[in-house]
């Protein structure tokens, strides 16, 4: 069973909207757990609009599924990562200004840098994840570089499954495909959604985890944590 990892960052958007502890993401990682949840997803960014460094470290105790440390591996995140030492850490190269993550590696270029970084985080015993978008060219780059997984970015994936579902997995199971040969876990998560979730899980291979923030708590917001969770397991299932 695809695992589902929850991303709380829009729960400390929402703290940080008021400049208090409420709601509290120490809590809502907890609950999460509790209610299923087989993993648990934070991006820190530099300007800390959400998550927060005191978080990554309040989160750490806490965490008994999986935690996953999401970011651009500049020197400071590399170093926290370090300290912290997650299950999993998710490479991503968005820029400090951007509104959520919006491409995956050229692995090719940065392939020096990338190396580098997934070197010092293998060494630390950390499983190390790299962001990539549905092109099967770019996987054996990916793997070149020692990461243990790829991240699909499935954002165009999202927003073609409502016209067209067909077309907008293949380059997904493509990109996958490539993936088993080369013996790189896949991951996925971007728009991924109750509405085009289990579309996706049930046809791409060996889809060892999914990263779900922004709509899971939305619709969480009509339909409760608990029953929402519930709701992405279920479309997870294999039956």
């Amino acid at each position: 069973m695809t695992k589902l990892s929850v991303n709380i960052n829009k729960i400390a958007t929402i703290r940080n909207a008021r400049g208090s502890d409420l709601p509290s993401v120490t809590d809502a990682a907890i609950k999460l757990q509790e209610f299923g949840a087989q993993g648990i997803t934070i991006h820190p960014r530099p300007d800390e609009r959400h998550i927060t460094r005191k978080d990554v470290y309040d989160l750490k105790p806490l965490v008994y599924t999986e935690f996953n440390i999401e970011g651009n591996p500049h020197r400071p995140f590399v170093d926290m990562v370090l300290d912290v030492k997650p299950e999993q850490v998710t490479l991503v190269p968005d820029a400090d200004n951007a509104i959520t993550s919006n491409a995956g590696w050229d692995c090719e270029k940065h392939m020096d840098f990338l190396k580098s970084v997934i070197a010092e985080f293998k060494n630390a015993g950390i499983r190390t994840s790299i962001f990539l978008d549905p092109n099967p060219q770019m996987v054996k780059f990916a793997a070149e570089t020692g990461a243990d997984r790829i991240e699909l970015y499935t954002e165009a994936y999202a927003k073609q499954y409502v016209s067209n579902p067909e077309n907008a997995i293949k380059p997904y199971v493509a990109t996958a495909e490539e993936a088993v040969k080369y013996g790189l876990g896949i991951n996925a998560g971007h728009d991924l959604s109750l509405d085009n979730l289990k579309y996706f899980a049930d046809r791409i291979p060996n889809l060892l985890e999914v990263s779900i923030g922004h709509a899971l708590i939305s619709e969480a917001l009509y339909m409760g944590l608990e029953n929402t969770v519930q709701l992405y397991l279920k479309r997870l299932a294999k039956w």
